[in-house]
């Protein structure tokens, strides 16, 4: 896997990483609590330099934060909606209140600004549909400037992964 990875990348390496690095960041992505000594002897380095790398990666920014994957199901977050939202008002402030509200929401997981119909596309992830009225009704259309609000409820997940490599 690693040589494939490392043939594969070679065209598409961002700049300032090499192959290695690109080995590192898949290993770190598929265990963040893998060892360094671990990710050495799969790289063919020793500790000192894939330390190093490690460093220089999060210091750059390219390795943002560790986190632990949870299986919402089991935490009581069971239905995911995908909400399209769109502002009455398309002004830098206005856009900016919503974004600050949204942030202060924990059922809101994931919200990217999007072009088209509407404005802005979120995950929200609540226990069950009277969760979720809850949060649309309380919440989401309590927002200053809300126009409409198109609310899509996922079924199954059929691929769900947080690896770019």
């Amino acid at each position: 896997m690693a040589k494939a990875l490392q043939t594969e990348q070679t065209a598409t390496t961002p700049p300032g990483l090499d192959a290695k690095d690109l080995q590192i960041l898949h290993l770190l992505q598929q265990n963040a609590r893998i060892t360094v000594k671990e990710i050495a002897d799969k790289v063919h380095l020793s500790t000192t330099p894939v330390h190093e790398r490690i460093r220089r990666l999060e210091a750059n920014g390219v390795i943002k934060q560790y986190v632990a994957l949870l299986d919402h199901t089991k935490l009581n977050r069971g239905l995911i909606a995908i909400c399209y939202v769109s502002l009455k008002e398309h002004s830098k402030a206005a856009g900016t209140k919503f974004v600050k509200a949204i942030q202060q929401m924990p059922e809101v997981m994931e919200c990217y600004t999007i072009s088209g119909e509407f404005d802005f596309m979120l995950k929200v992830m609540t226990a069950d549909m009277n969760a979720y009225h809850d949060f649309h009704v309380n919440k989401l259309s309590s927002i200053d400037n809300m126009g409409h609000v198109q609310s899509i409820f996922v079924m199954g997940v059929i691929k769900q992964t947080h690896q770019l490599l």
